[in-house]
């Protein structure tokens, strides 16, 4: 086991400087090795052209540690000095692998004008080298090194659009992850402190009418408002458990679903509603998601009547076909009609994204015989396992 975490550490390619560090000496060393030939056998060159195409085999090697930060900068100037060493040295050495590694990170770092500024100014260069008597490099020479940069060029930049589309993706995930945490929080939190507002409310209007028989609908209100409180600091941990590190406990509140309607409905009452709950259809264990989405449907549509449409009862139906199901929620109020076009709360606006996000569908309106009505239905495969 000791020996197989070893393997693993020493697999783990370098990150940082480590990484620009290993690109210069994994270049340098290639190159050296190639141009050893200046240093050993017959001189054909004098030891002052050596030495100077040696200094310029090192500098350009070296500015590769700074490639990945200035990579244009640094191809330049690798370019100047692999020119510069091919007019001074006699020996033709391999350093031209220094340029062709810079113009690949150029391209993969999205400079893609720039790569082909420099892959142009190679091959003119070249050229022109060819055509002035370098009998060195030929006409097909200097095709096949076209396609080389051009071939680099097309890699670095292949490598920068699939970056640049994972990054894209990350971050399309992350702002779907937080607009679900988003929906998460205003649900729970928007619920309960309604609760606990009509609640408060409630008991102080009845200890001003009768303050001897207000005290005892008091202490009702208070223990609603504590267990009321109780239930939002339980989802609202394990609504925040997703935000938790990996090493840390995962939270042990139940997830949120129809399972727990009763006390969805238990809490609405407590707050002066009267509310009927009609369910029908088949009795099937939904998916996680469809079950936790029907649920903040209806949490979310009792919050409204409570905040906006003075009404005194509602309906909630609860319909389970074969692989949807259906909520609707019908009040008799008669305050302002809430909508996400109309107002500025983000309720109705959450519900809707909620359904679209399962592929179904939801509305709401005043109802055909007044009141408000909101009516959500949410497909799920044909997979669900019915209950025993």
């Amino acid at each position: 086991m000791a020996l197989g975490a070893v393997s693993r550490l020493r697999l783990r390619p370098p990150k940082g400087r480590a990484a620009d560090a290993a690109l210069a000496w994994g270049v340098f060393v290639p190159v050296a090795v190639g141009s050893l030939r200046s240093l050993v056998g017959e001189r054909e060159e004098s030891w002052s052209a050596t030495i100077l195409g040696w200094t310029l085999i090192v500098a350009a090697c070296a500015a590769l540690y700074l490639c990945r930060r200035r990579p244009v900068v640094v191809a330049a100037f690798v370019l100047a000095a692999t020119a510069a060493y091919y007019l001074v040295s006699v020996y033709d050495g391999p350093l031209m692998v220094a340029f062709v590694v810079t113009l690949y990170v150029v391209a993969a770092k999205g400079h893609l004008q720039a790569a082909i500024a420099l892959a142009a100014l190679t091959v003119i260069a070249t050229g022109i080298g060819t055509l002035a008597g370098n009998h060195d490099v030929n006409g097909v020479a200097v095709f096949m090194l076209t396609g080389w940069l051009v071939g680099v060029v097309a890699l670095g930049w292949v490598r920068h659009n699939r970056l640049a589309l994972a990054r894209e993706t990350e971050e399309r995930a992350a702002s779907e992850e937080r607009l679900r945490i988003a929906r998460e929080l205003h649900d729970v939190v928007g619920h309960h402190l309604s609760l606990i507002n009509v609640q408060a409310a409630a008991a102080l209007r009845r200890l001003h009418k009768d303050p001897a028989k207000g005290a005892r609908s008091a202490e009702e209100a208070l223990g609603a408002i504590k267990d009321t409180s109780r239930d939002s600091l339980r989802e609202l941990r394990a609504t925040l458990g997703v935000l938790r590190q990996v090493d840390e406990m995962a939270p042990i509140a139940p997830t949120a679903g129809l399972n727990r309607l009763d006390e969805l409905v238990a809490s609405a009452r407590l707050a002066g509603l009267a509310v009927r709950v009609r369910c029908s259809g088949e009795r099937e264990q939904l998916p996680t998601e469809v079950d936790l989405a029907a649920y903040r449907i209806v949490q979310e549509s009792l919050t409204n009547v409570n905040r906006h449409a003075h009404a005194t009862a509602v309906t909630v139906g609860i319909h389970r076909g074969a692989g949807h199901v259906t909520v609707e929620i019908t009040d008799n109020g008669h305050g302002p009609a809430v909508s996400d076009r109309r107002t500025p709360g983000s309720g109705i606006r959450g519900m809707r994204e909620r359904a679209h996000a399962l592929g179904g569908e939801l509305t709401a309106g005043p109802g055909p015989e007044g009141g408000f009505t909101v009516r959500g239905r949410i497909p799920y495969p044909n997979g669900a396992r019915s209950l025993s």
